[in-house]
């Protein structure tokens, strides 16, 4: 007695391998098309060239020994002046980039409080790779840090951190 083919197993298999073929491809089209490659910048060229005027920057950032020591609580992130000339009250441009993730990106002008302490509230807190950029209000000097998140341990921005 024979089986009709539906109850055979080989015609399912034989179906199962390009219906598997299309939910991926149509899986790995919507990943595409969600997440797109930020990673290599249309002006290239022109960004390199930039770097070498970036770091005069660090370099007078160095000069004026500013140092910061940068802390992170649940998603409250703050940034102690260590040492250096900043002046009271001056505001910081707070840059955070993503390595990959370009569309996360953001930059916020922050001030201090009466103690000197600028502050940072995230909503919702950062967890992963960061890279952090400090700069002065008139963009006379700038530090910058790579940071895994969450942290524990505070993280001491300085111009050696290029």
């Amino acid at each position: 007695m024979t089986q009709p083919w539906y109850r055979q197993f080989w015609p399912w298999f034989i179906i199962a391998l390009p219906t598997t073929a299309v939910i991926g491809s149509v899986a790995t089209a919507i990943i595409a098309s969600k997440d797109g490659v930020n990673l290599v910048a249309e002006d290239y060229y022109k960004q390199g060239k930039e770097i070498n005027q970036d770091l005069s920057k660090f370099d007078r950032a160095q000069a004026l020994n500013i140092r910061f020591m940068l802390e992170v609580q649940g998603s409250e992130l703050t940034l102690k002046p260590i040492s250096g000339e900043i002046p009271t009250g001056q505001a910081l441009y707070l840059s955070l980039f993503h390595p990959t993730l370009a569309g996360q990106d953001s930059e916020y002008l922050i001030t201090a409080d009466a103690n000197g302490t600028y502050r940072f509230h995230f909503d919702p807190p950062l967890s992963g790779k960061w890279h952090i950029r400090v700069d002065a209000f008139d963009h006379e000097w700038r530090l910058q840090e790579t940071v895994q998140f969450p942290t524990q341990a505070p993280v001491e921005l300085d111009p050696k951190g290029r």
